[in-house]
């Protein structure tokens, strides 16, 4: 009886860390010292990015982003490691022009001067 008591709050218990550990809707990002020009449904600045994967390796090379981030305040001439939510909408809700994906900042990592 006991060591069935002593499996089920072994499984509960990791079960637990790792949904807590799993988080789909994170995303590790670095954002260039410079915005771009680019071409929206208009002429506009945008950020480059470079996301990482889970093992902070760089997925991509840098890429023109056309969406604002949430509570990110961009300051020229730093390199920004940042952390993101990443939440997709409903695209028959969105105007044609705009993203189906939102960023919102959940804390920087790092600024450094460039």
């Amino acid at each position: 009886m006991k060591l069935k008591l002593f499996l089920l709050i072994a499984i509960l218990t990791s079960c637990g860390v790792t949904k807590q550990k799993h988080n789909t809707n994170e995303k590790t990002m670095l954002i260039n010292s410079a915005m771009v020009d680019c071409m929206g449904v208009a002429p506009m600045k945008c950020y480059q990015v470079k996301f990482l994967d889970s093992k902070e390796n760089i997925k991509d090379s840098w890429q023109n982003m056309h969406t604002a981030i949430h509570g990110f305040n961009y300051e020229p001439g730093y390199v920004y490691k940042i952390k993101v939510k990443e939440e997709h909408l409903d695209k028959a809700n969105l105007p044609q022009d705009a993203s189906s994906i939102k960023y919102t900042l959940v804390s920087i990592l790092s600024k450094e001067k460039h």
